[in-house]
Order: structure tokens, then C-alpha cells, then sequence
């Protein structure tokens, strides 16, 4: 129950519901408690008119009266249960809403290197499957042993009542359902955390498997895929089936166990009958009613220790994400203005998932409003430096500052908030292209969409669909050529008026007549803005106010067009390598 503590703070937060649904629960099962009374009530008038104790007219008011009081007792019971249904599992609803909601959150703030040590497919099972488990234990688990307690205490009672001795024969059964119900619990505990974690390993392959459905149908492996999920499947049925011969042992137990208890209210009540020692045989009939009451009450305790099993295998796979501290962390509360000055000072940074040294010693300054442009080699860092200037990673050496302040003592959310970003691989959710552009500023007007899309190259493109702006895209923007997503990727960030506009190899994917056009676009939209563009084109890089160009981590050449051009180097032998192609094309 260790894991299962992180709850009671949603528990406490709807005290108020589960204190009312377990005082409706209470007087239920009161109520519920006049049907053996009465049923006593009924053999003891039975009994008196077969010993013409009471003639028929007497007889007749007394059994209509218990009659009546059984259906009104079931009655109110039953209405009742329904409102403590109401009530308590409502709060198992409350508790997953807020619960998701918490490790969405948590995900939000977490490390990109979180994301890369982790996969998707478990992420989602964690947020769905494990909070489903973790709900059953908070609803249905939660209402049945508060109504499998208060009908137990009560009906014991009841029963001590009217026959102490009756009452102990009972309750023999009791102590060793306690002990087979502890010993199977370890065992099923053990099962539904191996049960859990291959649901997250089915639920990886699979998710890995649709998005990259293009690759596998492109590489004609649909049958190896085919059999490694068999293979997959078949192993999580193993340990499911594993589980259920456990949980199989419950209900069979609890029902040889009630049996025996009703088989010695009938002896043992007979004998205590025949020697005078219980005054009527109505009290075996109560008693018999009571076992069968608890019949129910005592089953759910192997099926809700069940639940809190399972509960607390999946939320101890929550807790593991929970607890995990944000590398990343806005320590910032008040409100930081972004201009743009930009100062990289003795920068080096590794990443700690390869242990791979992606820049050494960067140093460079950006003023507010002008161009950067970064050329280099794969695998040269360039994208890390825009990584950094979002502050998705923190450095290992040297100094940020964006205003002559530290990159850390900045407020997180006004800093993500003033930059435009476009990275290499552009992402498009599985929405419309209107949606999608406006994901950079959510209260755009349709006009100002039109008009980044136009700035980005891709209105003629949207407006030819049949839908236009309105069209749904596929997952990742399937619907769109690589050129598309990219040009919609630009009008995202445009669409924003970023105070910094992040670039990152954005063009690679539109033909050099269309990117002319939008490099040309971009010129004039980002007038006072600092831009950074990330490129292999000379083309792209040009036209900026500063060039830097990197070579395994390290600035190797660093000046502008006109001056690089007229040095030996990388940037020389780009530009001449990109001339004679564009030479030879023509």
C-alpha cells in the first residue's frame, strides 16, 4: 500500500463525497438488515399459528406487516446503493481526471532526454492502461470495503444478538480465508507488475509499428512484424494467463468457505434447536440470511484485494515518473522582456543520454534584429545551439545571457514564448492545416493564417485541397509533401511575430526558386527581429549579417558573405561546389 499513499492527497481533496457516500452506505445496509428480522418474525408467527397460539386474522396482519416491511426495507436500501454509487464512484472519476492531468503535466516538464530513454508506447500506457487500474481501486475497491465493513460490523452484531454461540461456529471459516487471501496477494502483486509491463511493451510495438507502417510496407516486412507481434502477444497472454490462475483461486475458495459456514448454522442451529437452547427455528432461517449476506461482502474481499494489487503495480509505475525531477526548471516567477540580444561565451555542452561532446568553446554574439546564419557538416552541433537558445537542454560550460541576462535566471515561459521555431524534422499534428499553423498564436484570425501561409509559400498549396485551410492531415502530416510540412512548419512560427526566429535547416525539402522566395519573405517579416538559420545552402546563409561555420563542435570560420567567400575554406568550397551545380541545372 506504500505506492497507493501518493492518493490520499485526492482522497482528502474529496472528503466531503466519500464521507456522505459512506454514512449513505451505513444506512443502507441498515435497512437492509430488517429482511432477516422480519423473515424471523414470520416462522415465529408460523410456528405460534400451527400452535393455535394466534388465529388466522392475527396470523394473516402479522405476515402482511413483515411482508410489507421487507419490500420498503429493500426498497430504501436499494435507493440508497444507488446514491452511494453515485457518490463514491464519482470520486473514482474525479481522481483519474486529476490524476491524468498530473502526469500529463509532469511529462510536459520533463528533459528531451527523458523522451529519449523512454519510449512512446509506454508513456501512453502508463496515462491510460495504469490509470484505469489505479481508478478500479479508488471507485469500485474503495465502495466495496466500505459496504463489506459496515455490513460485516453490523451484521455481526446482529447475530452475537440473538445466538453468541451460533455466531462463533459462523465466523470459524473467517481466519483462514484471512490467511489464503494474504498469501495469494503477494503472488498477485508480483503477477500484475509483469502483466503491466508487458501491456507497455505491446502497446511500444505497436505504436512503433502504425507510425512507421510506410517503412515496413516499403521494406515488404509486413510477415516479420507480423510474427515478432505474435511472438509479442502471445508472451503478454502468457503472463496474463499466469495472473488469472491466481485470481481464480479467490471466488471457488470464498463459496466453499460460505458453504461450510451455512452447514453449520444448520447443524449446529438444529442441535441448539432441539435442546431448547434457541427458542424458535426462525433464528436459523435469520441466520442462514445473515451468512448469505456476508456471502458477497466476504467474496469481494479476495476481488478488491484483487484490485488493490493491481492498483498498487500501476501506481508504483506512475510514481517512477513522478518523482523524477525536471532537469529544466523555470525558477523564475516574475515576468522577463525578451529583446533579442543574443551571447554565447565559452560554451560547451554533451549530451548526457551518449555521452557524445556536441560543442566545444562556442562563442559568438547576435544584436537585436539581426541575421545568423550557421553552415557546417552533420553531426556538428548546429541544431544544438538552437536547442540551447530554447533552453530545452542546460549547458556543461561557458555562458548564455539574452539581454545581458543568464539564460537561467530568465522566465521559462516568456522566453519559449518569444521564439519562433522550426526545427529539421517538422512536425504537423493530426488536425487541420488551419489548426496547425494557428498552434503558434491560438488566436489568430483566419486572415492572419492566409497571410502566414503566404509568407510561408504554401497558400497555392492549401487553397488547391478540397477542403483548403480545413483539411484534415494525417498522423505527423502525412497528407503533405516534405516540402508542405515544411512551409507550414514556417507559417507556425511567423504566424507568432516571435521577438527570435529559430530556423533549422527548414528549407532542405522546396526547390531553390520557391526558397528564394521565402528567404526573401522572411527578410522583411523579420525586420527588428534576431533570426538564427541553420543550413547546408549558401543560398540560405548569405544574405544573414553573420556567418559562423561549424566542424565537430567547433567554430571553424566566422565572418559574412563577401569575407568567407574570399577565404580557403568550408564555406568557399560550399558556395563554388553549389555555383557549378546551379550552374550545371541550368
Amino acid at each position: 500500500m506504500k505506492e497507493l499513499k501518493h492518493l490520499n492527497k485526492y482522497f482528502f481533496k474529496y472528503r466531503s463525497h466519500l464521507i456522505i457516500g459512506s454514512m449513505i452506505t451505513i444506512v443502507a445496509r441498515l435497512f437492509l438488515l430488517y429482511t432477516p428480522r422480519y423473515v424471523k418474525k414470520i416462522f415465529v408467527a408460523i410456528e405460534k399459528y400451527f400452535d393455535n397460539s394466534i388465529n388466522k386474522e392475527v396470523f394473516k396482519a402479522d405476515l402482511l406487516e413483515a411482508i410489507l416491511y421487507i419490500i420498503g426495507a429493500a426498497i430504501i436500501a436499494a435507493i440508497l446503493t444507488f446514491f452511494m454509487r453515485q457518490t463514491i464512484i464519482n470520486v473514482s472519476r474525479y481522481i483519474e481526471f486529476d490524476l491524468k492531468n498530473e502526469i500529463y503535466e509532469q511529462y510536459q516538464k520533463l528533459s528531451l532526454n527523458f523522451y529519449k530513454s523512454n519510449r512512446t508506447g509506454d508513456l501512453m500506457n502508463r496515462i491510460t492502461e495504469d490509470v484505469t487500474r489505479v481508478r478500479m481501486y479508488a471507485g469500485p475497491a474503495l465502495m466495496y470495503s466500505i459496504n463489506t465493513l459496515a455490513l460485516f460490523v453490523i451484521v455481526i452484531i446482529y447475530m452475537v444478538n440473538a445466538s453468541p454461540k451460533l455466531t462463533l461456529y459462523t465466523i470459524v471459516p473467517l481466519p483462514i480465508l484471512s490467511i489464503i487471501i494474504y498469501k495469494l496477494s503477494k503472488e498477485i502483486h508480483k503477477r500484475s507488475t509483469i502483466v503491466q509491463e508487458y501491456l507497455s511493451k505491446l502497446s511500444t510495438f505497436t505504436q512503433e509499428s502504425f507510425s512507421g507502417i510506410s517503412v515496413i510496407k516499403a521494406y515488404g516486412i509486413e510477415p516479420q512484424t507480423s510474427v515478432n507481434f505474435k511472438s509479442l502477444a502471445a508472451e503478454s497472454k502468457e503472463k496474463q494467463i499466469n495472473l488469472a490462475k491466481v485470481q481464480a483461486w479467490f471466488f471457488p475458495m470464498m463459496i466453499l468457505l460460505i458453504g461450510t459456514s451455512n452447514l453449520l448454522v444448520i447443524y449446529i442451529g438444529g442441535i441448539q434447536y432441539i435442546n431448547g437452547e434457541i427458542e424458535s427455528i426462525g433464528t436459523i432461517a435469520e441466520f442462514i440470511i445473515y451468512v448469505n449476506m456476508l456471502t458477497w461482502p466476504v467474496a469481494t474481499v479476495g476481488w478488491v484485494t484483487s484490485i488493490v494489487q493491481q492498483a498498487e503495480a500501476s501506481q508504483k509505475r506512475i510514481n517512477e515518473f513522478l518523482k523524477i525531477e525536471p532537469v529544466i526548471k523555470n525558477t523564475i516567477e516574475r515576468h522577463t522582456d525578451i529583446l533579442g540580444d543574443i551571447h554565447f561565451e565559452n560554451v560547451s555542452f554533451t549530451y548526457e543520454d551518449t555521452n557524445i561532446q556536441a560543442l566545444k568553446n562556442i562563442n559568438f554574439k547576435i544584436k537585436e534584429g539581426e541575421t545568423l546564419a550557421i553552415l557546417g557538416k552533420t553531426g556538428s552541433g548546429k541544431s544544438t545551439i538552437l536547442d540551447l537558445i530554447g533552453r530545452l537542454y542546460d549547458i556543461d560550460k561557458g555562458s548564455i545571457t539574452i539581454n545581458n541576462i543568464e539564460i537561467s535566471q530568465l522566465n521559462l515561459n516568456d522566453l519559449r514564448n518569444s521564439i519562433g521555431y522550426v526545427p529539421q524534422d517538422a512536425f504537423l499534428f493530426s488536425d487541420t492545416i488551419k489548426t496547425n499553423i494557428k498552434f503558434g498564436k491560438q488566436d489568430a484570425t483566419d486572415n492572419d493564417v492566409i497571410e502566414a501561409a503566404k509568407n510561408a509559400q504554401v497558400h497555392k498549396n492549401i487553397i488547391k485541397f478540397k477542403k483548403g485551410y480545413d483539411t484534415i492531415l494525417g498522423e505527423r502530416g502525412i497528407t503533405l509533401s516534405g516540402g508542405q510540412k515544411q512551409r507550414v512548419s514556417i507559417a507556425r512560427a511567423i504566424i507568432k511575430s516571435p521577438k527570435i526566429l529559430l530556423l533549422d535547416d527548414c528549407l532542405s525539402a522546396v526547390d531553390t526558386e520557391t526558397e528564394e522566395k521565402i528567404l526573401k519573405n522572411l527578410n522583411k517579416i523579420s525586420k527588428g527581429k534576431t533570426s538564427i538559420i541553420v543550413s547546408h545552402r549558401v543560398s540560405s546563409a548569405k544574405n544573414a549579417d553573420n556567418i559562423i561555420v561549424l566542424d565537430d563542435g567547433e567554430i571553424v570560420q566566422k565572418g559574412n558573405h563577401d569575407s568567407l567567400i574570399n577565404v580557403d575554406g568550408y564555406y568557399k568550397h560550399l558556395y563554388l561546389k553549389q555555383l557549378s551545380e546551379t550552374t550545371s541545372n541550368k
